[in-house]
């Protein structure tokens, strides 16, 4: 059964709304990617780009997950990005903290580029801040600082002190900053309905409302929807932490959390600027995290923490609403005009997981909470691979995960009490 969009800022200020038909009958491509997310409609884009013929089949509206529901920040963080070091070491030997390092910053250069070349409208601004929450986070966070110079990415990278960063957001909670210049912020759903439009500008087959009920395996897979078929030479599941497709091999290897964000009402210019003068989209360093920004028409869009149980909160604004005024005692009482959440793909090591359930049927998936740079990456890696180039979705696929096989709601528990280890180590740190 398919659902409305989910009543948030994102929805409310679509540009351009989706309206592609189900899928009914039957249709032939080269290949159909199962969900219309950022990592089905960026592959869709590469390989639409490279001459191949490409469904999209999406259960409800393109972008209606967690790829239109999000932050909205597109950053140099890679969640499990040490783990990911390490472990590439087997494949890549010495060349694995560079080929990590590179990867956290070429999802930037996919989504500008694109948003160009398509005229793609979603408020992308540059200008982000990694603050620090406590003094004893400085130390750490200024050793990232100092790695950053000794790359390229060094010359969009300065370092805020305490006072530094009350110039730039209207807040004393910070001891210090990282501010990245190179770092985008976005509207994620105008986004992820611009690259549908653009794949399917170029010939791609794109179906809403169209829930895929079976994939059949073969020389000529076969996507099985409730009143149509797409067979195709090669299948992608890309459905993140929303389908139940193929569970005896997925199942266990990946975990719904509720992320929830709520939005002010405009605020007058006077306040936006005292509050984020420079436009900047702002995290803090603590484990469970608070996020936000301003939106085009100068609202305070604020995020923070995470529901790991797999259920969605009941009350988002009463949740978020003391972290908010916390942050900002100058928005005391402001009105909240939209609250939402969206599930996220956690994996317990955090690294994003690629891999093949047979010969020609692939899955990408997991990227625990850095989706938007990260699925452009991996839609560029996924469409390397289907078109010969298995290096580096080999590199991924060969990373070894922990799965739980027993259910879903016993991996969320162990998540929820592997984040409350977190935040108790938050309180010593």
């Amino acid at each position: 059964m398919t659902q409305p969009r989910c009543v948030s800022y994102y929805a409310a200020s679509i540009i351009e709304e989706s309206a592609y038909p189900k899928l009914e009958g039957e249709h032939r491509v080269d290949v159909a990617i199962v969900g219309g997310g950022f990592t089905g409609v960026a592959t869709a884009v590469e390989l639409a780009e490279r001459g191949y013929r490409v469904a999209i089949i999406e259960a409800h509206k393109i972008g209606w997950g967690a790829s239109g529901r999000n932050g909205g920040q597109v950053t140099g963080s890679l969640s499990g990005q040490d783990a990911m070091a390490r472990q590439m070491r087997n494949t890549l030997g010495d060349q694995a903290q560079d080929f990590v390092w590179n990867l956290r910053w070429r999802g930037h250069r996919i989504i500008k580029q694109r948003v160009e070349k398509y005229a793609i409208p979603c408020d992308l601004k540059h200008g982000h801040l990694q603050a620090a929450y406590k003094p004893s986070h400085v130390r750490a966070l200024k050793k990232d600082f100092e790695q950053s110079q000794r790359h390229a990415i060094g010359e969009y990278v300065h370092w805020l002190d305490a006072d530094a960063v009350r110039q730039v957001v209207g807040t004393t909670l910070y001891h210090g900053a990282i501010r990245n210049d190179y770092n985008m912020h976005l509207h994620p759903l105008n986004l992820c309905l611009g690259e549908a439009r653009a794949a399917a500008s170029l010939g791609a087959l794109v179906f809403e409302h169209s829930s895929v009920v079976d994939i059949q395996h073969g020389d000529t897979p076969v996507v099985v929807g409730e009143h149509g078929r797409v067979t195709a030479n090669s299948v992608i599941l890309a459905g993140n932490a929303y389908h139940r497709l193929e569970r005896k091999r997925l199942g266990g290897k990946l975990f719904p959390a509720a992320l929830g964000i709520v939005t002010t009402s405009p605020l007058s210019p006077e306040l936006a600027s005292e509050i984020n003068p420079d436009d900047l989209a702002v995290y803090d360093t603590r484990f469970v995290l608070d996020y936000y920004r301003l939106t085009a028409d100068k609202r305070l869009l604020f995020g923070g923490g995470a529901n790991y149980s797999g259920r969605d909160s009941e009350d988002i604004a009463g949740e978020l609403r003391p972290r908010l005024e916390h942050t900002f005692p100058q928005l005391s009482g402001v009105d909240i005009d939209f609250q939402w959440q969206g599930m996220a793909g956690i994996v317990i090591n955090r690294i994003p997981q690629l891999g093949k359930l047979s010969g020609n049927v692939y899955y990408a998936q997991g990227y625990s909470g850095h989706g938007i740079a990260t699925s452009h990456i991996i839609g560029e890696i996924m469409a390397n691979a289907l078109c010969g180039s298995l290096e580096e979705f080999d590199t991924f696929a060969k990373v070894k995960h922990i799965r739980i096989p027993l259910n879903d709601r016993l991996g969320n528990a162990l998540l929820a009490a592997g984040m409350w280890y977190y935040q108790l180590l938050e309180k010593l740190r």
